[in-house]
């Protein structure tokens, strides 16, 4: 699937590398998928499959590795992570853990693999893990390499939250336990950081802020001002119960039945994976009960230029989150092509909203109070003009991926120094 984290990522360090730094993108257990230029290295550690072998079967953890190396292969792990994606989070606590282990863990000769790599090949000033699920690997390299060992944090806790609740409490033992060779960590966001060190108990004062950033090529201007009914609400994102779609058809619905509300199509796009395609299917059967099926869209967006387009033919953007969101990237994609939001107060989003002026926030698991926002949106439209102008405008001007790549080596150099005193 499309993942925020791996896109994050890419735009990252492509713009590192755009900006003259030397910056690796190295996958771990498949490939990324993006809809910009993939900048990831052509080798995957960590290959899913050899990491599952090592985990359910003693002999796997003792191959040589040009039999892991088969079993690495890129289009080899495309293939295996369709069906990986039906996997429940709630079935990989053992998993985890043994991850978490590192170096005593079932997949040790992945870490020595990787660490012998970074060692002999890239030989690097810092290594930032993109996620504390990771931190099983900082403790050998930190003692390997000598570097400063970065964490970030980009929604661990959604996956740390479904497993089982012993398992759960392993996990956060063995994270905090190998954060003690971790120099510092970045979240996408000031709530996301707070959480965090409150949910995982580690210091809040080595956390460091860098907000997200985007590629803005092939993005649009501000979009000229439509009033004519009927205006369209957009939902750009993973099509799942985390992402809130529920939330939004039942808003959508409960807007339609309001005769003084200004009448709306619903127009929705992202990936829709099989495991969703029941919760989707539901979703679609209340609007037809509702007698809205009509005034439903659904549209493949497989490419950047896709997205862009869908964006831009919607007025107003709504993805309501069940969870709190740590980056909020379609937000920002939504604003970067003029169109204005309506979010639920919490994680990310206020933060969002508040530094760009680009729409408004609700009550989150609200649907009344959704659309209400949605409602009134609608309505203003120089409101609406104001804030797709307003949103447009600050995220060209603070959250580029440039921005992002700047704030990001600030960070890296102040924990560098620190990492090596």
């Amino acid at each position: 699937m499309y993942c925020g984290s791996c896109m994050r990522d890419n735009t990252l360090v492509a713009a590192l590398c755009q900006a003259g730094h030397d910056a690796l993108l190295i996958p771990t257990y498949t490939p990324i998928r993006t809809d910009e230029q993939d900048v990831s290295q052509n080798r995957v550690f960590f290959g899913g499959i050899n990491v599952y072998l090592e985990q359910k079967f003693w002999l796997f953890r003792h191959t040589p590795r040009w039999l892991d190396r088969l079993l690495n292969f890129r289009w080899l792990l495309r293939w295996v992570s369709r069906f990986a994606a039906k996997t429940k989070y709630s079935e990989l606590g053992q998993l985890t853990i043994s991850m978490l282990q590192g170096t005593h863990g079932n997949q040790r000769k992945e870490v020595a693999k990787l660490t012998e790599w970074l060692a002999s090949s890239v030989k690097p000033d810092v290594v930032v893990l993109t996620n504390v699920l990771l931190s099983g690997i900082a403790p050998e390299l930190r003692r390997t390499l000598g570097v400063p060992v970065i964490a970030t944090f980009q929604g661990d806790d959604i996956f740390l939250d479904a497993l089982p609740k012993a398992d759960r409490a392993h996990c956060f033992e063995l994270i905090r336990a190998n954060c003690a060779d971790v120099t510092g960590y970045i979240s996408t966001s000031q709530a996301y950081a707070d959480f965090m060190a409150t949910y995982l108990g580690l210091p809040r004062d080595a956390m460091h802020v860098v907000l997200p950033g985007l590629n803005l090529a092939g993005c649009g201007g501000p979009l000229p001002l439509r009033r004519d009914e009927p205006l369209t609400i957009g939902y750009f994102a993973r099509i799942c119960p985390e992402k809130g779609f529920h939330n939004l058809v039942d808003a959508f619905i409960l807007l339609r039945k309001l005769t003084t509300a200004p009448r709306a199509k619903l127009k929705v796009s992202g990936w829709l994976g099989e495991n969703n395609q029941a919760f989707f299917a539901e979703q679609v059967k209340k609007l037809e009960v509702a007698g809205l099926a009509a005034d439903f869209e659904h549209v493949e967006c497989p490419t950047h230029d896709d997205k862009v387009k869908f964006l831009r033919s919607i007025d107003v953007f709504s993805v309501p989150t069940t969870y709190h969101e740590p980056k909020g990237l379609y937000v920002l994609e939504a604003l970067a092509n003029g169109v204005p939001v309506v979010q639920p107060r919490h994680g990310s989003f206020p933060e969002l909203v508040e530094a760009t002026g680009g729409g408004l926030l609700v009550e989150p698991e609200n649907p009344a109070a959704l659309a209400a926002g949605l409602r009134q949106m609608l309505e203003d439209h120089e409101f609406r003009d104001r804030c797709g102008r307003a949103g447009e405008a600050a995220v060209r001007e603070r959250f580029t991926a440039s921005a992002m790549a700047t704030a990001t080596i600030a960070v890296l150099e102040r924990l560098a120094k620190v990492g090596t005193t």
